[in-house]
């Protein structure tokens, strides 16, 4: 037992031992808490107090799920035993509603609808109730999903917000959405949820039998529930009792998606006999960086208070680097990741996080033209591409005939003639007939169309069900293998394009993919694979590979980097222009600057733009908020603020600014200016014939530079990825030049970074 606990610390040591009743542990940044949901798990099973498959385990993500079972492999071995029930809530929900599907009145086999899946079917109901304000859709998507996110029927939902504007169309769209979910087969992310609860509540039988065989009860990310998840979570743990909740309440940032914070805050109320207890010791950061993150946290009114500390020492100090413009700041960032990697670091040790992810462009662009390797993710996610949702439909289609949302999808991809007034006709005749719109292609000699169309939806028909024979003993792996090659869905893409080839490039790592969940789970049926996929988040594509991290701050929570770049440092991006009144939305802004400190391990860097082009327009900016709160760390240059007495305003950015400077300072917490070469920044070929007033002092810089140093205008180059060009220009003493690349326009590269080859 000793070899099991020796790796906690005293503060963990407690909570790991403290298994009966309920349990809340704050858990602050970098403490350590999977080692203690891990640890507890290994204690009950070792205490012999319940089995594996009598302990329930609810995790943020399926990355955390994986996490936590190989450390219990590791721990215990093969005592380890089944651990399917360490799962995300909505992992545990699907396994609860396809046991249960009968008493939940539903087929066992539903599709599972994605943000991509809902928003279709809510446009086509909103179609077919002739509506076509689209702001009024914009509206009932909204609506929709927060009534899904509150768990209110239309009808409840409707009483509860009837004063707002056009509630009555909205609540008929949501019964018409509703409707068609339910011919499809299908539940959406929501739905789970609240279709478990609904289970849960009204079966008393189900209930007690999976609150009976749940002896322990554990939540991970507790500060992050919503409401319908704590009232299954609740009902879940009613029999035994047993609920440990370990979360950290400066670190909830979801309340836009319906996390309840006071969920947390308020734990001790709902059970009057509660222990807690506090981690607030870090295994992460240096002494400077947990500074900084006390010193933002601190602000905030709604928290139970805790402060990090750790052994590790001083480190180095965090660095405020303020850009004239977007691309200064990215080429700040890629030098700084650049001088880095030469000295021995890796690309994966790098982070560049932001509030939104709009920002991503002017990183993606200064990387590509310095051969850095990066990932964005917190944007348009890998499974959420087309082409991939093309194959998963079909997948969706053989394990739901019913899903007529994937039949629709996929009916004419790749092309086969079969036209949107085609597939209107086969719904009419499904609605008219109460089948599904698979059924309306197997019955095609019924519907009123020529014999060429007949013969097309005929061969579709007969390739779905030959698919769905095959699925019936065919492995996972080898059955898309099978999809891909009777479809021929490639020929969809294989354009002979750079944008076809994108596409399949990413088909080809779709099915190394489905090897590795195949390897991985070597009995699973494809309604496990999809509800993997379905259920995947950000975090759960993120691979071991070389790459810098472009994410944004919600994307990588839970995550950790040796340096971290936190980018967009203006109000209005961090923290967002959309702030209540009643300042707990501003309260969760701070969180969110909290969970981006708190990522970085050794070296963090802080920095804006004073003047950034976003949402079509080019403003002045405000330094965030949160650099003021950080000032008695950041030192002196943080306290600096833009002066506005230009007439109009935010005076737009243009001829304004003349010179060759326009990059800024960088200064660490003693205000010491760093990277002095960092006062010549490069722009975008586009900004630089947009804003000439920008390259004032660059033609003297120039005829100065002009055949002199490594480059000189006339040479050919090689860039790895923009190709074959000519240098036309050299600035700033030949520490900038210009190539004309054929076909990709003139790019401004700097010389000491770009990897060209010369000609």
């Amino acid at each position: 037992m000793d070899e099991l606990l020796k790796n906690l610390n005293e503060e963990q040591l407690k909570p790991v031992c403290d298994t009966e009743g309920a349990v809340l542990v704050l858990a602050g940044a970098g403490s350590g808490k999977t080692r203690v949901l891990t640890s507890r798990i290994a204690y009950i099973l070792r205490e012999e107090k319940a089995s594996l498959s009598e302990i329930l385990a609810i995790t943020f993500t399926n990355k955390a799920a994986g996490e936590m079972k190989e450390r219990l492999q590791r721990m215990l071995g093969d005592e380890a035993g089944d651990s399917k029930w360490i799962c995300t809530i909505h992992s545990m929900c699907v396994k609860i509603l396809r046991q249960f599907a009968e008493k939940a009145g539903i087929k066992p086999n539903f599709s599972i609808y994605s943000e991509t899946e809902r928003a279709n079917v809510i446009k086509k109901s909103f179609q077919e109730l002739d509506f076509d304000d689209d702001k009024l859709l914009k509206n009932a998507k909204f609506h929709i999903g927060n009534a899904k996110m509150l768990g209110l029927s239309p009808e409840e939902y409707g009483n509860k917000y009837v004063h707002e504007r056009g509630m009555d169309d909205i609540v008929v769209i949501y019964e018409k959405y509703d409707k068609h979910l339910k011919e499809n087969n299908a539940l959406d992310f929501d739905d789970l949820l609240i279709e478990t609860l609904r289970l849960l509540k009204r079966d008393e039988e189900t209930r007690e039998y999976l609150s009976d065989k749940f002896k322990y009860v554990l939540v991970d990310e507790f500060q992050d529930t919503n409401s319908v998840q704590y009232q299954i979570i609740k009902l879940l743990s009613s029999k035994h009792g047993n609920l440990f909740v370990v979360g950290d309440d400066d670190q909830s940032i979801y309340g836009w998606r319906g996390a309840e914070i006071d969920n947390i805050l308020k734990f001790d109320k709902d059970f009057p006999n509660a222990k807690i207890y506090k981690l607030e010791r870090n295994y992460r950061s240096t002494k400077s960086i947990l500074k900084l993150a006390n010193c933002i946290i601190k602000n905030n009114v709604e928290r139970r208070g805790k402060e990090l500390w750790t052994e590790a020492g001083d480190g180095d100090n965090p660095v405020y680097y303020q850009a004239e413009e977007e691309a200064g700041e990215a080429l700040y960032t890629a030098r700084a990741i650049t001088d880095a990697v030469a000295r021995g670091k890796k690309y994966s040790d790098f982070a560049v996080l932001m509030r939104i992810n709009a920002l991503t462009r002017s990183y993606e662009q200064e990387f590509t033209k310095y051969g850095i390797p990066y990932k964005v993710f917190g944007g348009f996610r890998f499974f959420e591409r087309k082409e991939i949702k093309d194959i998963l439909a079909y997948l969706r289609i053989i394990s739901n005939p019913y899903d007529s949302e994937a039949v629709e999808r996929i009916i004419n991809v790749p092309k086969r003639g079969i036209g949107g007034r085609t597939v209107q006709i086969m719904y009419e005749y499904a609605q008219s007939t109460g089948l599904t719109l698979y059924d309306a292609a197997v019955d095609c000699e019924e519907l009123p169309l020529t014999r060429g169309t007949k013969d097309k939806i005929k061969d579709f028909a007969d390739l779905i069900k030959g698919l769905i024979i095959s699925a019936v003993d065919m492995p996972v792996a080898q059955l898309v293998r099978d999809v891909l090659n009777k479809t021929n869905i490639r020929s969809a893409y294989d354009d002979g394009t750079d944008d076809g080839d994108s596409k399949l490039a990413n088909i080809d790592e779709f099915i190394a993919s489905v090897d590795d969940f195949s390897r991985l789970n070597p009995t699973a049926t494809l309604d496990e694979y999809l509800n993997q996929v379905t259920l995947s988040s950000d975090l759960d594509e993120m691979d071991d590979g070389d790459y810098v991290t472009l994410a944004t701050i919600h994307a990588v929570k839970g995550l950790e980097f040796p340096t971290v770049f936190i980018c967009g440092l203006e109000d209005g991006i961090m923290p967002s222009s959309r702030l209540s009144e009643d300042g707990r939305s501003e309260e969760e802004e701070r969180r969110l600057m909290y969970v981006a400190i708190t990522r970085a391990k050794e070296k963090l860097y802080l920095t804006r733009s004073k003047s950034r082009y976003l949402y079509g327009h080019r403003d002045l900016t405000r330094p965030s908020r949160f650099i003021a709160e950080l000032a008695p760390v950041l030192g002196a240059a943080a306290y600096e603020r833009p002066t506005f007495g230009y007439s109009g305003g935010m005076r737009k950015y243009g001829n304004s600014y003349g010179g060759s400077s326009y990059g800024g300072g960088a200064v660490q917490s003693s205000g010491k200016a760093l990277y002095s070469e960092y006062e010549e920044f490069e722009g975008s070929t586009q900004q630089a014939s947009s804003f000439k007033g920008f390259f004032g002092g660059a033609k003297k810089s120039e005829s100065k530079a002009n055949g002199t140093g490594k480059y000189s205008v006339g040479m050919h180059v090689r860039h790895p990825k923009f190709g074959v060009g000519m240098v036309v220009a050299l600035k700033n003493d030949g520490n900038i030049i210009n190539v004309a690349f054929d076909g990709q326009g003139i790019k401004e590269l700097s010389a000491s970074l770009a990897p060209l080859t010369i000609l």
